[in-house]
């Protein structure tokens, strides 16, 4: 489990592709400080297992599912990557709660600065967008953001200019791809409330705050 909140920026050293299949080797600092073979490190968002390690760098398989599932495969040798180690129960809960399961990819449609905010339209499948609200939680590349609006095909959210510099966001332009984690407690309600992944279905039950506060959950 991952709070969201980045801990450094890392450097992709080795990326090697199989037909089903992945190894990467990244150069990292601070997520080495404590982490052990076997132990947990997001990487753009993507809980990944750490199987060698040395001084400043570790390494990770990566399996078909993943590789399908995520933007990693794009990665190359100096491609930069946002790291987290997993959370401890003394963590500061600074971000939301992130599983780093990735449930899509989307794609950055739109940037725009908005005083000293920068403010992204991010695409995202249907069944992505039906879990995220205004004010709810998303977590892009890893990243734990606040949804400003979510439309019918696209989502905004706004980086202060801290979240813009620390990680690999400030250097994503328009169409460049994103792993999207959309909130772990929304999708356990949607499931709780028979509330089917499809978007035919997402007018049936409009999980908004409304909708929660009625059925007595918040």
């Amino acid at each position: 489990m991952f709070t969201g909140i980045v801990e450094e920026l890392g450097t992709v050293r080795t990326l090697r592709l199989l037909p089903e299949s992945g190894q990467l080797t990244i150069e990292g600092k601070k997520v080495l400080n404590g982490t052990q073979i076997g132990d947990s490190i997001a990487i753009n968002g993507v809980c990944l297992t750490v199987i060698k390690q040395s001084e400043h760098e570790f390494t990770v398989d990566v399996m078909a599912e993943t590789l399908a599932k995520t933007n990693l495969a794009e990665l190359k040798s100096g491609s930069r990557v946002n790291l987290e180690r997993a959370l401890q129960l003394q963590t500061r809960l600074g971000g939301h709660l992130v599983s780093g399961h990735i449930d899509g990819v989307g794609n950055i449609r739109r940037i725009t600065s908005r005083g000293i905010a920068q403010v992204y339209e991010i695409s995202a499948p249907p069944t992505l967008l039906s879990y995220m609200l205004p004010k709810g939680s998303i977590a892009i590349d890893g990243i734990s953001l606040t949804v400003i609006d979510a439309e019918s095909e696209y989502f905004t959210v706004s980086l202060i200019p801290h979240t813009f510099e620390q990680t690999t966001l400030g250097s994503k332009g328009i169409g460049a791809s994103v792993n999207l984690e959309t909130d772990l407690i929304g999708k356990y309600v949607a499931r709780f409330m028979g509330i089917n992944e499809t978007s035919s279905n997402k007018n049936k039950h409009d999980l908004s705050l409304g909708f929660l506060a009625e059925n007595g959950f918040i």
